[in-house]
């Protein structure tokens, strides 16, 4: 078996017949050892934003009014969804297509979340899937988990980054008009929707500006920052590998309740087109598949991509770890008594 991470010929085929193919040649997790160029000014603003961060956190639980509270965790869902239906799912992806107002939504949603432009954090991420686990991936999680979190944003880029991201497509992404006026603007509408007005409102309803700025624009921004990079991290790390025990991303549960859905991250590796990014439609745990799911209902989303039973069945057998736990209703491990008491819609007449 290859070592840990290792990406051979298996991996990357999808059907039955690709894998009996020639293998293709293949980029083995790897990272350069390299004398470190510290970006201090990144340090010293990460260090002072995680403080106030903590400060804000207090302030949340303790301090503010419920309703300040309240409007935090709201702006949380709508940056996260800014970033995982938004950055990730539909533009770096383009695992689903959406209208004009969903694609203005989720960008203004993406800009509350402050995590660059939408075409920068896709080229990112594009650049993460298409080397993943070496040094032209930006967060290449061979490096440990402190580098994969945040490590990265602290030093200077590793020159494979921007060599390789040369060569990377993105013309897709700068054809849509919304994308190209996020881009163009960005400096002057991200304080605006990440800082100021998420400040500003809740002293409308008579909470102190202090409070309003700490808890609403500090603590809920570092706090999204947070989860999303555990994506990155954990969920490179720790956890099973059903899919695909080739590659290093893992499932891990608790990343998804946070990150809105993100954390089967071996199935989206496996899968990156998929829009669920998971095998399975469970909305607990996937709040973004809900999200999206009700906006094809209104009609603003359409051309969701998923991956077939049949097709996940066969690369779980051929390349899972063997995790997986049972199919769906013809595993031969299903329990009896679960089936006699499932309920069938829309069954067939005899």
């Amino acid at each position: 078996m290859p070592p840990q991470g290792q990406q051979n010929g298996e991996s990357w085929a999808l059907f039955e017949a690709d894998a009996k193919a020639v293998e293709p040649a293949i980029v083995p997790p790897s990272a350069e050892k390299r004398k470190w160029e510290i970006v201090w000014r990144n340090v010293i603003l990460f260090a002072l934003l995680h403080l106030t961060g903590l400060y804000g956190g207090y302030l949340f639980f303790f301090k503010a009014m419920w309703s300040t509270s309240l409007f935090a965790f709201i702006l949380y869902l709508c940056s996260g969804l800014g970033i995982t239906a938004g950055a990730h799912r539909l533009w770096a992806h383009k695992s689903y297509k959406a209208k004009l107002p969903l694609r203005m939504m989720l960008t203004l949603f993406n800009t509350i979340a402050f995590q660059d432009a939408v075409l920068d954090w896709a080229r990112d991420h594009r650049m993460h899937h298409k080397y993943s686990e070496t040094d032209a991936d930006p967060h290449n999680a061979t490096r440990g988990f402190f580098f994969s979190h945040v490590g990265w944003l602290l030093v200077k880029k590793h020159p494979q980054i921007k060599e390789k991201g040369k060569s990377l497509d993105m013309n897709d992404l700068w054809a849509d008009p919304v994308l190209r006026f996020q881009k163009k603007y960005y400096l002057l509408i991200m304080p605006l929707c990440c800082f100021v007005l998420p400040t500003y409102i809740p002293t409308l309803w008579g909470e102190s500006l202090w409070n309003a700025f700490y808890v609403c624009a500090i603590f809920r921004y570092v706090y999204v920052l947070n989860v999303t990079w555990f994506v990155n991290s954990v969920a490179h790390l720790w956890g099973s590998k059903p899919y695909d025990k080739h590659i290093n991303p893992v499932e891990t549960k608790p990343v998804s309740l946070v990150v809105l859905g993100e954390g089967f991250h071996n199935y989206h590796h496996t899968f990156p087109w998929d829009y669920k990014t998971a095998e399975l439609g469970d909305y607990s745990l996937n709040f973004t598949k809900m999200f999206i799911d009700g906006m094809a209902k209104i009609g603003w989303a359409y051309d969701l991509k998923t991956v077939s039973t049949d097709v996940i069945e066969k690369r779980v057998k051929r390349t899972g770890d063997g995790s997986h736990n049972v199919w769906g209703w013809d595993d031969k491990d299903v329990n009896a008594e679960e089936k006699k008491v499932a309920q069938i819609i829309n069954p067939k007449e005899e």
